[in-house]
């Protein structure tokens, strides 16, 4: 009884600990005072290096002194905030922008500390989807794709039982974790790069492995081969969404579109007209267009 009374007094102990350089920690990264928040971590290395917390502050610090903010003057509009530089008759002749860059030696760190916090604590949401968003930052997109592959594959193993910060449990449960897949979906869709479309494919690949009746992943990889042109590979997809929900307009639209562009023109009225029939206001408004336009 002793014994297990002074293990509980040292357990106890160590939560305060952690508690109190969490807290130090906090403070002093508002204060930007780099030398004594490395120095916090490196003393709550030594004390603590199995809370899950420790690491989710070392990624920040060191995620963060990795980041470098370069000015630049370009002759294009630069995608980020710029300044707009005019010449004597008014004209923009520039435009001073700011890039961020980010250092080796720190994004080393980061991502070591990432990967030892994954190995020690698997179900801790936070810290692989904290890693993700640091690989789509640095737009390293093949390992922002294998992460995401990762944690959908882990999702099955512990039925979406997740944890989120401070171990507490996360409630959003598969509902939320796969709207959180889908939300990186969408990030590599809106980078107007055709390259990730892959990307895409092979994401909602992993999801429909697992989770097969999932509308959104088949209507993904329908979406990417109808932009690529490939029609007939588009509406396997698509007419696989459709049988999952008939009454999805964006599927439906997607369909029409498809028949459209392969010249079967009616199918595509049929399903542009269901589209009208099930979609919102816009979809309705679009829908009546491309029936406009097809019923010449």
């Amino acid at each position: 009884m002793k014994k297990l009374y002074l293990l509980f007094l040292f357990f106890v102990s160590e939560i305060l600990f952690s508690q109190n350089y969490y807290h130090q920690f906090l403070e002093l990264m508002k204060e930007n005072d780099t030398v004594n928040t490395k120095k916090i971590l490196l003393e709550w290395e030594k004390v603590n290096n199995n809370d899950p917390e420790f690491y989710v502050a070392a990624v920040n610090f060191y995620f963060n002194q990795s980041q470098e903010e370069v000015l630049s003057l370009t002759t294009e509009h630069p995608k980020s905030e710029s300044l707009a530089l005019k010449d004597e008759t008014g004209k923009t002749a520039g435009y001073i922008g700011s890039s961020v860059y980010y250092k080796s030696k720190y994004l080393k760190k980061t991502f070591w500390y990432f990967d030892e916090a994954i190995k020690k604590f698997p179900n801790r949401l936070d810290i692989r989807f904290g890693k993700i968003y640091s690989l789509e930052k640095i737009g390293d997109y093949e390992n922002f794709t294998k992460e995401i592959i990762s944690a959908i594959e882990y999702s099955k193993v512990i039925n979406n039982q997740w944890l989120w910060s401070e171990n507490k449990k996360y409630d959003d449960g598969k509902k939320g974790f796969l709207g959180s897949i889908q939300d990186y979906i969408n990030q590599l869709f809106n980078t107007n790069n055709d390259a990730l479309l892959k990307n895409m494919r092979v994401i909602s690949e992993e999801v429909l492995k697992h989770y097969p009746n999932e509308i959104e992943f088949v209507t993904n990889i329908g979406t990417t081969y109808l932009i690529e042109n490939n029609m007939d590979k588009a509406l396997e997809y698509l007419l696989s969404a459709e049988k999952i929900n008939n009454k999805d307009y964006i599927v439906l639209n997607n369909i029409g579109r498809a028949y459209e562009i392969k010249g079967d023109t009616s199918n595509a009225i049929k399903y542009y007209e269901l589209t009208e029939k099930y979609g919102d206001e816009y979809a309705k408004e679009e829908a009546k267009k491309e029936l406009k336009k097809l019923n010449k």
